[in-house]
C-alpha cells in the first residue's frame, strides 16, 4: 500500500520548493492548494461559494480570489465555511490520483493546513517546512499582490510553527536551498525511498 508524506508549513515556508525536491527525485507530489484552485472552478464547488458568499465575488462565472481571500482570512467562521465546499472535493480528488500512483511506495501530500483541516490523519509520515518569521513575510510580499497585514491575517488562520513540529516525524529548515535538499535526501534513506523510483 502507498504510503502518504504529509508536507506542511506556514505560508512562504517554501513548502512548495521542498515538494519540487521530492518530485526532482521520483517521488509523486500532490500539492492541495493547486488542486483545490481547479477544484473551485467546477460548477457544483462554484454553486455552492455563490450561495454561501453571494454572486458579487464573482465577474461573469470567474471568482475574484483575491476578494474571496479578504473575507475569509479576517473571519474564521467564513474560512471554515469555505474549507467546508472545498476540502471534500479536494480529498475525493486527492483519492483518484493517489489510485493512479499506487504503483509508488511513497507519495507526497503538500498542504499548508495539513493540521488544520484534519488531513494529517491521513498520512504516514509528516514534514514540516521551517523558516523564520519575518523571512516568510518577505517571501509572501515579494511573491503575492498583498499587504503585510493581509499575510499577518493569514498566518494567524494557521497553526504556528511549534505546534505543527511537535506532531511532526522531520522538520526541514528551509533558509538554506542546499541544506535543504540535503534533509530531503536524508530523509528519503531514513524511509528507505529510491530516489527516482518512476
Amino acid at each position: 500500500m502507498t504510503k502518504v508524506i504529509g508536507l506542511t508549513g506556514g505560508i512562504g515556508s517554501g513548502k512548495t520548493t521542498i515538494a519540487n525536491f521530492f518530485a526532482e527525485m521520483g517521488v509523486p507530489v500532490y500539492i492541495a492548494d493547486d488542486e483545490a484552485k481547479k477544484v473551485m472552478k467546477s460548477e457544483s464547488i462554484v454553486q455552492q461559494i455563490k450561495t454561501t458568499f453571494g454572486n458579487s465575488l464573482f465577474e461573469g462565472e470567474i471568482l475574484n480570489r483575491a476578494k474571496l481571500a479578504e473575507i475569509v482570512f479576517k473571519d474564521a467562521d467564513k474560512l471554515a465555511q469555505l474549507n467546508a465546499i472545498v476540502h471534500p472535493a479536494v480529498k475525493q480528488d486527492f483519492e483518484l490520483w493517489l489510485q493512479e500512483n499506487k504503483n509508488h511506495s511513497h507519495v507526497v501530500y503538500e498542504a499548508a493546513i495539513l493540521f488544520e483541516s484534519g488531513r494529517y490523519k491521513d498520512c504516514d509520515v509528516i514534514i514540516t517546512v521551517t523558516v523564520p518569521e519575518e523571512i516568510r513575510i518577505e517571501r509572501v510580499l515579494k511573491r503575492d499582490n498583498t499587504t503585510r497585514e493581509q499575510v499577518l491575517n493569514r498566518m494567524k488562520m494557521q497553526w504556528d510553527d511549534e505546534k505543527r513540529i511537535s506532531r511532526s516525524n522531520f522538520v526541514i529548515n528551509n533558509s538554506n536551498l542546499k541544506i535543504a535538499r540535503e534533509e530531503v535526501v536524508k530523509i528519503l534513506k531514513i524511509l528507505n525511498i529510491k530516489q527516482n523510483q518512476s
